[in-house]
């Protein structure tokens, strides 16, 4: 009998083929909608915390003022200075590696080409708290950081632009910085987009003495950069790194901190979040319209109900049962629904296949969304093919064989 009944739905809906197209449409776009809408989503926070992993290894970021956030300014608060570093380095448990950072908008000009980037000033350690590699050459030796020599290694956003050549052959040649050269001593491996949208391959790295003396011309480190040693308890080392800063700057137990310690791991935790949220809010709109989609199949079910009183009667006039009568429109239903669902699991794929790419993030194929969403759709034809079917199913043989 079921399969029968499925014959019978799979047969009408060959029948009328441009109006189940039309009939299934609104979850064709509910379910395609809400699958693209999700995997985006789940790709866009993949993405960000890919790129928030690349600012460093488990860390920590301290700058001057009261606050952060939108409209947040570090004006009035004192900057750090170079011996904060050296008492971070020494005085406080767990850390891997301190780096000093001082950021400038400079000019850049090489082989008659010049190129707007900034220049930041910083140790060796920078390196290893960024998670850079050097793709080419070498860092800084530690007489060129005790005397602020003129060397400096490139991203690859500089290369690029500046120099024609691979990674290899721009070493050893010289860029002007502001009124003085320095000597290309390594180039950076590519990192991409950060969690901001900042590029930061667009970047040339000198030593933190050169940036002060020629650059800057001030002693100040603007951003003080912890990388903190696997394993260690990361609320401690903020706890001790506070607790330093505030008598180094001498604050007293009433004041309120004059800086702040920035976990890039809460960071991460707080983006995923919001963008989680986000997906979720999508996708409820989207399934907005899988609902539409269903009313539209209740309402062909229910013509069709009509246009096929007389059939009906005949099929209850020979001796078929009520529940075999519902059966079979149940299944036409359902299956309206379902190969809906089929189609829109494609299309879904395409599209975010297609927005992946458009947007660069990953794609992230996720079977319990789609399997949720095909047995979504199937729950729409049941639920909305319900009322349908059980009307034909009441029919009275008698009143039927009648209708015109």
């Amino acid at each position: 009998m079921l399969w029968n009944s499925l014959l019978l739905a799979l047969r009408e809906i060959r029948r009328h083929l441009l109006r189940s197209f039309l009939t299934i449409l609104g979850i064709v776009i509910g379910v395609s909608a809400v699958i693209t809408m999700v995997t985006l989503g789940k790709g866009a926070t993949q993405a960000v915390q890919d790129q928030i992993t690349s600012l460093g290894t488990n860390l920590l970021m301290v700058r001057p003022g009261q606050r952060l956030g939108p409209g947040a300014s570090g004006a009035g608060a004192p900057s750090f200075t170079v011996e904060d570093v050296q008492a971070i380095r020494t005085q406080i448990g767990g850390v891997a590696a301190v780096a000093p950072e001082v950021r400038s908008g400079v000019t850049v000009v090489a082989n008659g080409r010049n190129w707007a980037t900034s220049v930041t000033g910083t140790t060796s350690d920078y390196f290893f708290t960024n998670n850079w590699t050097i793709g080419a050459g070498r860092g800084f030796e530690e007489a060129e950081e005790r005397a602020g020599a003129a060397v400096c290694l490139i991203g690859e956003t500089v290369r690029r632009e500046l120099f024609a050549a691979d990674a290899a052959s721009v070493l050893g040649q010289r860029l002007r910085v502001k009124q003085f050269s320095c000597d290309v001593v390594g180039v950076l491996a590519s990192k991409g987009q950060g969690a901001m949208g900042n590029d930061q391959d667009d970047v040339v790295i000198m030593p933190l003495a050169t940036v002060q003396r020629r650059v800057t011309g001030s002693t100040r480190v603007q951003t003080i950069l912890i990388s903190m040693a696997e394993g260690s308890d990361a609320e401690r080392v903020k706890a001790g790194i506070r607790d330093l800063l505030r008598e180094r700057r001498k604050l007293a137990a009433a004041d309120e901190d004059n800086f702040n310690v920035l976990d890039t791991a809460q960071l991460a935790q707080t983006f995923s979040s919001t963008t989680r949220v986000m997906t979720m809010l999508l996708g409820a709109v989207a399934a907005v319209s899988l609902l539409v989609g269903g009313i539209g199949i209740m309402n062909i079910m229910l013509v069709s109900v009509t246009e096929r009183t007389r059939e009906i009667g005949v099929r209850l006039a020979i001796g078929a049962l009520e529940a075999e009568v519902l059966l079979q429109f149940l299944i036409e239903a359902v299956a309206l629904a379902a190969l809906g669902g089929v189609v829109g699991i494609v299309l879904a794929a395409i599209f975010s296949i297609t927005g992946s790419r458009l947007m660069d993030v990953p794609y992230q194929f996720d079977v319990p969304i789609n399997v949720l969403a095909f047995l979504f759709s199937a729950g729409i034809g049941v639920l909305f093919g319900y009322f349908p079917a059980r009307r034909a199913a009441r029919l009275d043989p008698i009143e039927a064989l009648r209708h015109e």
